[in-house]
């Protein structure tokens, strides 16, 4: 056996013997990258706002932190992108969670009403007590919604429920467990620490959006460096050659339910926090639709397998400035909804290869008929 005596001669001859890309190819490949489409959607809002929003790019900074729309649309996009990381786990395993919104309302609430805020004296000046410490409220109001993720996850992965029926039970009863809880009344907070979670600033940016940015850099962390990213992207494609293969399936569902119901708990405190009150009735109403939408525009597949955290992130970001653009330009609010419904279609569209299929057939049906009728 002849040893080179260079070990990376091997390497070098086969580097030298493939040819380069060529810039077509390169521009091929960064087209077909996942995050192309939902980064491009993104830029040309973004360029539409710029045109039509006088002063959309301007940022200012005034009182120790950055005012602007952009600034905006990263601070209310923040709930919804941590929503739409929990919901990305779970439709990677072909499942979905229509409860999250319920879930939020029921944090909010949980935490509104452990704080409150009681008028105290302390050296003659008047101050807003909490009725209990605030990390307290905040692991309880943590700690409501992992319950909700723990019954969800039982419901679906123990008793095989599907997992729209077994999340529907809670989107209903779980808002009218909050509404209960607080006598169909909106709950005022009025401790200040607390409104720092969802309106604070650090480094003069929105404090929600490092909360956002931590979870998405831990989560997907988890999902490269460990090998749960890969057992749920199996589960997603084949459960049962899975569960075959030593994968703990049930396990992972009841995980990945329990951590989409987390981050829905995080992203009701930062709702409650940002309006100072609990709104039982309005908080997180159909946020579902928007999680959903968040990560399918990302790039995530509605039949399991194939996720992206990266895109939801972006996807998140997409609806937010969609809707920040619709109320801008003073449209109807009711319009902003027709739009989601239009996108959903879409995507779903998108997704379906029957209908990726069927379009060059279409498209070769009316070539042909175009030519006959020039014959003619």
């Amino acid at each position: 056996m002849n040893i080179p005596l260079n070990p990376d001669a091997g390497k070098q001859a086969g580097q030298a013997a493939s040819p380069p890309y060529t810039p077509m190819e390169q521009l091929s490949g960064f087209v077909q990258h996942p995050l192309f489409r939902p980064v491009a959607a993104l830029a040309l809002l973004l360029a539409v706002d710029f045109f039509m929003i006088p002063g959309f790019f301007r940022l200012e900074w005034k009182d120790g932190h950055l005012y602007g729309s952009l600034i905006d649309i990263v601070n209310r996009a923040a709930p919804l992108i941590l929503t739409a990381l929990g919901m990305t786990l779970v439709i990677a395993t072909r499942g979905i969670d229509i409860s999250v919104g319920a879930v939020v309302a029921i944090s909010g609430t949980v935490a509104a009403l452990l704080i409150g805020g009681t008028l105290q004296m302390h050296g003659g000046v008047p101050e807003y007590a909490s009725r209990i410490p605030m990390a307290w409220a905040i692991a309880a109001a943590l700690g409501a919604a992992l319950l909700c993720g723990v019954w969800n996850g039982f419901l679906v992965s123990s008793l095989g429920l599907q997992p729209i029926i077994a999340t529907l039970i809670l989107m209903v009863g779980g808002r009218g467990l909050a509404q209960l809880l607080t006598d169909g009344q909106i709950i005022t907070v009025y401790y200040k620490p607390f409104f720092y979670i969802g309106s604070g600033y650090l480094l003069g940016l929105p404090f929600s959006l490092f909360i956002a940015l931590g979870v998405f850099l831990a989560v997907a962390v988890l999902m490269r460096k460990t090998a749960l990213g890969l057992f749920i992207q199996a589960v997603g494609i084949n459960p049962v050659a899975s569960r075959l293969a030593g994968i703990r399936t049930a396990a992972l569902i009841f995980f990945v339910y329990m951590f989409c119901s987390a981050c829905a708990g995080a992203a009701g405190l930062m709702i409650s926090s940002n309006i100072k009150s609990a709104d039982a009735n309005n908080a997180g109403l159909l946020m579902e639709l928007d999680a959903i939408l968040a990560v399918t525009l990302g790039g995530t597949s509605l039949g399991g397998g194939k996720f992206s955290l990266a895109g939801s992130v972006v996807g998140a970001l997409i609806i937010q400035a969609l809707t920040y653009t619709i109320y801008s330009m003073g449209v109807p609010p009711e319009v902003n909804m027709v739009v989601k419904a239009v996108v959903v279609f879409a995507v779903c569209l998108s997704q379906s290869k029957e209908f990726r299929h069927l379009m060059p057939r279409l498209s070769g049906g009316a070539s042909r008929m175009r030519s006959s009728a020039g014959d003619k």
